[in-house]
């Protein structure tokens, strides 16, 4: 399970095999067996006895900003695997191997985003032809991105180019969806322009942070990326690699949006945006990790939704040790 601190004050200490939670309204042991991962969003304390705990049960700490991004995280310092993993991976990083890897996620986004509109339009009893127009399209990308030429950053250009355009077409049509008064003018970040985009990017930071501990459980670096610039400080690679994943979070916050579970109450306004606060946060974790607990058929077993992740770190870290 996750332990989630969204009560302000709250503390967090060790008690015997156990994480004691304590705030001003309620007290609550959890066997460290039981606990995959404390995720911390608002002001609280933790001690050094429970980060202990943590750690030596392979536990991490995660810290979130209001935005939902991950701004840290406590984690023990072994190596998730061979060194050889993270030597290959940056030699990908200067030739076409790495871009076609990123190509593959970025295509497997594009089928994701299809299959997504495709049963959006079979649910609803008023079908839009805008939707089908919207899958053509984003079909069309898939079709443009085996066509590029040029030098390896020209081609890395031009990907970003054609995914930003399909990213355009699928979130205009994603907004006609959703209820008049939630409709929104394209995505905005940190902050968000609107109620949709404040929860979507809340979303996507939780995303990163599951994506960033399966690249070092699987020896990967997050920080080496093949589309993505290197910049400094840039988890280049959790951002390549999000792309395959981002539609599972479009689905829970489309979903609440459509099935009307959404409460004004659940957000707050700031200078220039909106966040959400406190209570919407606490509905959407319950409602994203809902979502991601699911049972999925992959590579012919059953699992979680969850660790395919995992599952795709390893394969990706696995291809990379033999130069694939």
């Amino acid at each position: 399970m996750q332990i989630v601190i969204n009560t302000f004050g709250s503390y967090v200490s060790k008690k015997n095999d156990c994480f004691l939670i304590k705030n001003e309204k309620n007290s609550q042991e959890i066997s460290y067996k039981k606990v995959s991962q404390i995720m911390i969003t608002t002001a609280a304390s933790i001690s050094t006895d429970a980060i202990e705990l943590a750690i030596d049960n392979n536990i991490d700490i995660l810290f979130l900003d209001k935005y939902g991004n991950p701004y840290g995280r406590i984690w023990h310092t072994k190596l998730g695997s061979t060194v050889m993993i993270r030597r290959n991976q940056l030699l990908f990083s200067f030739d076409e191997r790495g871009l076609n890897l990123s190509k593959e996620w970025i295509i497997k986004k594009f089928e994701n985003q299809i299959d997504f509109l495709q049963k959006l339009y079979n649910y609803r009893e008023r079908k839009g032809d805008y939707i089908l127009e919207a899958i053509e399209s984003i079909k069309n990308s898939i079709e443009k991105l085996g066509n590029i030429t040029g030098t390896l950053d020209e081609k890395r250009d031009n990907i970003r180019g054609i995914e930003g355009a399909a990213g355009k077409v699928y979130f205009e049509t994603i907004s006609k969806i959703l209820p008049d008064k939630y409709k929104f003018a394209g995505r905005s970040r940190m902050p968000a322009n609107d109620e949709f985009n404040a929860m979507l990017n809340y979303g996507y930071g939780i995303l990163y942070s599951m994506i960033e501990k399966a690249c070092i459980i699987a020896g990967l670096d997050p920080y080496i990326g093949f589309i993505h610039s290197d910049n400094y400080n840039k988890k280049s690679l959790v951002f390549d690699l999000i792309e395959m994943y981002r539609t599972y979070n479009d689905k829970v916050v489309v979903y609440q949006f459509t099935q009307k579970k959404i409460n004004d109450s659940y957000f707050r306004k700031i200078k220039n945006g909106i966040l959400l606060n406190d209570e919407g946060k606490k509905f959407f974790i319950e409602n994203f990790n809902k979502y991601f607990e699911k049972t999925i058929r992959y590579n012919n077993r059953n699992i979680k939704l969850k660790d395919t992740i995992q599952f795709d770190t390893h394969r990706i870290a696995q291809n990379l040790i033999k130069g694939e």
